[in-house]
């Protein structure tokens, strides 16, 4: 689309009553995730400690760093849906998520001994995390897909793969609730490569979905 007929288009909606972008993305990512929990989670069942809220640490800060991560990486996406503003600080957040995933991650090696690392690393429940997480986020990802396709992304893929990383840490949350890894390593390793695998669908479909 060129600017003149982006121009056009907004005149043409200049009347109209519309809901906020961040809005209609938080209600079809959180909604969506909502949903998807609903189904899982009956099926496959909470987590004793989870519903007796006895959480540990490692429990508390697997669960919060993809609730971090989800929230700033939508917050991304939203920035490059929306021509003109800068993503630099949607990036730091990003960042300091990132930040204190690896903080944990040594913190962890530096307590174990290394003959306990492997085994931390392993965990349980490897393959089944790398299968479930993706299914966990494809909703959200179609929903954050079909909101972020309303705006004017200059960079579509980049869009998409803000939104993909959402939706993966998202559906990584879904999981940790189920999940009895609780192990940093295990968080880092394998819940990271379920979501980068949901980000680069995200990116592939962003450069497809998303174009104007």
């Amino acid at each position: 689309m060129r600017t003149d007929d982006l121009l056009r288009a907004l005149a043409a909606d200049g009347g109209r009553v519309r809901v906020p972008l961040g809005r209609l993305l938080t209600f079809a990512v959180a909604g969506t995730t909502l949903l998807v929990a609903a189904v899982y989670l009956p099926l496959h069942g909470l987590r004793t400690d989870i519903v007796t809220l006895d959480w540990s640490l490692q429990v508390i800060f697997k669960l919060a760093v993809p609730l971090a991560a989800a929230l700033a990486a939508g917050a991304l996406a939203l920035d490059l849906v929306r021509p003109g503003v800068p993503p630099r600080r949607r990036l730091a957040w990003l960042a300091v998520v990132a930040t204190v995933l690896a903080l944990g991650v040594a913190t962890e090696l530096a307590v174990l001994p290394a003959s306990e690392w492997w085994p931390r690393m392993v965990g349980r429940n490897a393959v089944r995390c790398l299968a479930t997480v993706p299914v966990l986020s494809a909703l959200p990802l179609a929903a954050a897909l079909a909101v972020l396709s309303r705006g004017a992304p200059m960079s579509p893929a980049a869009a998409g793969a803000s939104a993909g990383l959402a939706a993966g840490a998202a559906g990584a949350l879904v999981y940790a609730l189920v999940c009895p890894d609780d192990s940093p390593l295990f968080v880092a390793v394998w819940y990271g490569i379920a979501v980068a695998a949901v980000t680069a669908l995200g990116a592939l479909a962003g450069r497809r979905f998303l174009r104007w």
